[in-house]
């Protein structure tokens, strides 16, 4: 095994080397093998990072709209250039099998899209003659320097498509904190940024480190807003801190979504969306479908089918095509993976599929977990409650819509919510009642496109503008309103609120 390779940090455009005496294994998760070592930047290197995007702010924030948009475009060229490189990199570092690191890459070229329209959708809004003589505009300024906290399992979209495209084409420059177990595809991505799309330099910068260096982004005056995607915990204090300090914060937290399953449903279809859903990504993801709500009616054929499927999945390394579920991130995300299933058995659940003992021959090494799927879990149960981040289906029987709806609504956790039915009534009772942010009907993975937001609620969510679509442009912009009189300089009579000198009533 050669020597492995230490990375830098990112600043104005130039890659350092840190001075930390603490650095971080990012491990290939297929084989366990360690692809690189990234530092745990002190708080001058952060420091140094925010100090960047400060002074590349004026100039950035003054260019023209029309200039930074032909930016997004060459931008999005870019991406969609070196697709197939990113897409393996996210594969090794991550787990995703190919077609869903494909998609991670493809969901952050998709909100660059959106800020290829920014000339348009950051427009504001003008009245002439508000009152006499008098016009007034409102129009959509910049914030500054806005930092980014990254998690681990969206790489690309996350940071490159929930947060700088919207930010930079709205004038603003950026620091990302950079997922430590998966900073190599975003690191990756920043190259290009500046190689190959040409952008200013200090528009973007990226740091890896602890919480503990990263609290500056919170306190620092220099930081106008903070987006975050992680655990409610942090995003709690995240949240009540940095509004505090008088910063913008958007805080995307955890997530247990509930899909309602009725006894009409199309139960092929449904099951085969519960699978995408939840075992989609080793369940590494804030849109899995980790609880179903069956009615009872149908919950032992339910069961049954999705046992069925789930054990015909091929399990593998995540960069071999033929493979459906690739492994979790590393070693302690399987550990705490396995450690929920354990409680869910000590919790009384009744466990259908065991996924703890998988080995993949080759790869014996890797960090897999497969389907799990646990029946009769009952109110009380932590295992139902709290977010797992792994491939475990969680099934809770009820007798009907109204229990059902109660049982989904009664989680402090409203990031998606789902319903599979054949009935137009219960279908839009679901979509009044349902106390989740993102919708499904008969959709296993109700996310929306870049044009709208990406809306949680309750516990998932803390801050009052959410990430993309027009909430994203308002979030990253202020309001600037101008109210304008002019005078008749060739006239005699300069009264205010006076039109070519006749008094207007």
């Amino acid at each position: 095994m050669g020597t492995v390779e230490k990375k830098g940090y990112c600043v104005s455009g130039e890659w350092k080397k840190s001075k930390t005496q603490k650095w971080m294994q990012v491990t290939n998760s297929s084989t366990g093998e360690v692809m690189a070592e990234v530092p745990c930047c002190t708080v001058e290197e952060v420091n140094e990072a925010i100090a960047s995007a400060e002074a590349a702010f004026p100039s950035w924030s003054r260019m023209s709209l029309a200039k930074r948009t032909q930016f997004m475009f060459q931008w999005r060229n870019v991406l969609l250039e070196h697709l197939e490189e990113l897409t393996l990199l996210c594969s090794k570092e991550l787990g995703k099998n190919l077609d869903e690191a494909k998609g991670d890459i493809l969901k952050a070229i998709e909100p660059t899209e959106f800020a290829c329209s920014i000339s348009y959708s950051s427009q504001g809004s003008a009245s002439l003659q508000v009152t006499t003589g008098f016009d007034t505009a409102t129009y959509r300024m910049p914030l500054g320097v806005v930092a980014g906290i990254v998690p681990f399992n969206f790489p690309a979209m996350i940071p490159w498509g929930w947060m700088v495209p919207l930010a930079i084409a709205t004038g603003n420059t950026v620091v990302l904190k950079a997922a430590s177990f998966t900073p190599l595809t975003s690191m990756r991505i920043l190259e290009l940024f500046y190689k190959e799309a040409g952008f200013p330099k200090g528009v973007v910068n990226l740091v890896t480190c602890s919480r503990t260096e990263a609290e500056i982004f919170l306190t620092d005056p220099r930081i106008r807003a903070v987006t975050f995607v992680g655990t409610t915990d942090v995003g709690k204090h995240i949240y009540s801190v940095a509004a505090a300090n008088g910063k913008r914060v958007q805080a995307q937290c955890e997530a247990k979504n509930h899909a309602l399953i009725l006894e009409d449903c199309d139960l092929e279809s449904t099951v085969n969306a519960i699978i995408n859903s939840t075992f989609g990504c080793a369940g590494m993801r804030c849109m899995a479908l980790p609880v179903c709500v069956v009615q009872e009616s149908i919950a032992d054929r339910f069961v049954a089918l999705l046992k069925e499927k789930a054990q015909k999945m091929t399990i593998g390394c995540s960069y071999d095509p033929a493979t459906k579920l690739g492994p979790v991130v590393n070693a302690k995300h399987k550990q705490s993976v396995c450690n929920w299933i354990q409680r869910g058995v000590e919790e009384g659940a009744e466990l259908v599929l065991d996924g703890r003992d998988i080995v993949v021959p080759g790869y014996e090494n890797g960090f897999f977990v497969g389907p799990t799927i646990f029946d009769h879990v009952k109110l009380g149960m932590s295992v139902g409650e709290r977010e797992i981040f792994g491939p475990v289906t969680i099934v809770k029987r009820v007798k009907d819509f109204d229990e059902g709806l109660a049982i989904m609504n009664a989680n402090p956790l409203a990031n998606g919510s789902v319903i599979f039915t054949q009935s137009g009534y219960y279908a839009r009772k679901f979509e009044l009642l349902t106390d989740g942010g993102m919708v499904g009907v008969n959709v296993g993975i109700p996310v929306p496109s870049a044009y709208f937001p990406f809306s949680g609620n309750k516990d998932s969510f803390f801050g009052d503008q959410h990430v993309l679509g027009l909430d994203g442009i308002r979030f990253y912009t202020r309001a600037k309103t101008v109210t304008k009189h002019w005078y008749d300089e060739a006239s005699k009579n300069r009264q205010v609120g006076t039109w070519e000198g006749v008094v207007e009533r």
